[in-house]
């Protein structure tokens, strides 16, 4: 029996990097094309031109960051007068501070502060990009976020019309979207779809056999041989699907060989899946609070408690008188926070019909579930 566990120093992981999230694989399958047409999208910036606007749209999970990221690291490789930069918008969701990060990308430092206007920072840019004879090729993560917050317009417009007050400044601009019911260029107003005008490239869901691929993939790479048997992986594949996010199923397998190896076995169970399941199942709840404001967070604590003793749907104006007790916010703040949350898929907004129309509110997850995450957020 002794044989079977572990000892004190032993591991069930290979390489633990490769269950990260932020994980970019050497082998990339089954996204070919979209990296193909992404390629096509940056090449007139290898020449010295400006790289042509693009959206990568799809829902979580289906290889959107990870097509950019391997296109921003082969442009790396090939010259240094493109210069390709990532932003995560649901971690910098503003004009000022998208460009604070463009700044440390081209600097080497993030603006100095207080009191650095906006206008200091994109001079700061322009000038070292124009005396470098660089071009620029912005990647914007999550661009949905800057949506919510109504700051799309700013950022675009200060981005694809900057050669207008900086003669020579060339910047291309990706956008990447995952909330399938906003379609980016109907959104944006006149004076960013005139010199917008993007090339939208699709990712598709991924299918049962890909996802069956990609994560066998990464059990090759990361866990050592036995640990998780064919037959688990067929459960591991099920419950992703059933996400619908391939992320929940490369975060179930590490949390599975993490619940055998603190049992010091040899190899996961299924029981370990399951109990992983119940955490993994979670990950865009825990990601979506993270990008919450104090205030949002707050609100959404509000609705999860009276959520616990409803027996039915919440009526949004009910909510609203009994919230503004608790959080200091407006009637107009407070429906446009509710409208996030419905397009962030925290929650559901729709309306019944009957005298008027009632704006009904009912949260997509467990509301205790709700609850526990954001107490560990405002721990942290």
């Amino acid at each position: 029996m002794r044989k079977n566990l572990l000892m004190w120093d032993e591991t069930l992981f290979r390489d633990p990097d490769v269950f990260e999230i932020d994980y970019i694989p050497e082998q990339f399958n089954h996204r070919d094309t979209q990296i193909r047409e992404l390629a096509f999208q940056v090449r007139p910036g290898l020449r010295g031109g400006r790289p042509l606007n693009t959206i990568c749209r799809g829902l979580p999970g289906t290889g959107k960051t990870t097509s950019v990221k391997k296109i921003f690291a082969e442009v790396e490789d090939v010259t240094h007068r493109l210069v390709p930069i990532y932003i995560n918008c649901q971690i910098e969701n503003t004009r000022f501070a998208i460009f604070s990060q463009i700044y440390r990308r081209i600097i080497g430092h993030l603006p100095p502060s207080p009191g650095t206007s906006f206008k200091q920072v994109l001079d700061a840019v322009a000038r070292n990009v124009l005396r470098e004879e660089q071009q620029l090729l912005v990647a914007l993560d999550d661009a949905n976020y800057l949506l919510y917050d109504k700051e799309i317009n700013r950022v675009l417009y200060s981005l694809l019309r900057a050669h207008e007050t900086y003669p020579g400044l060339r910047i291309g601009v990706i956008t990447i979207v995952s909330d399938m019911s906003i379609s980016l260029q109907t959104e944006v107003d006149a004076r960013v779809a005139s010199v917008f005008r993007p090339t939208e490239i699709y990712f598709p869901p991924y299918s049962e056999e890909e996802v069956r691929g990609i994560l066998g993939e990464r059990i090759f790479q990361g866990l050592y041989p036995g640990v998780l048997r064919p037959g688990l992986l067929n459960v591991v594949v099920e419950q992703t699907m059933k996400s619908g996010d391939l992320r929940v199923g490369i975060d179930l397998i590490k949390r599975a060989a993490l619940n055998a190896e603190r049992d010091a076995r040899r190899s996961v169970e299924r029981d370990d899946i399951c109990k992983a399941y119940e955490i993994s199942r979670y990950l865009h709840l825990i990601f979506s609070i993270r990008t919450l404001k104090t205030e949002e967070q707050q609100l959404l604590q509000q609705i999860a408690e009276i959520s616990i003793s409803a027996d039915q749907e919440l009526n949004a104006g009910e909510v609203y008188r009994f919230a503004k007790e608790q959080v200091d916010i407006g009637y107009t703040r407070y429906y446009e926070i509710i409208r996030k949350f419905d397009a962030m898929r925290i929650l559901n907004l729709h309306y019944r019909k009957g005298r008027g129309r009632t704006r009904l509110i009912s949260l997509r997850y467990d509301p205790e579930r709700v609850l526990q995450h954001l107490r560990q957020e405002q721990t942290i």
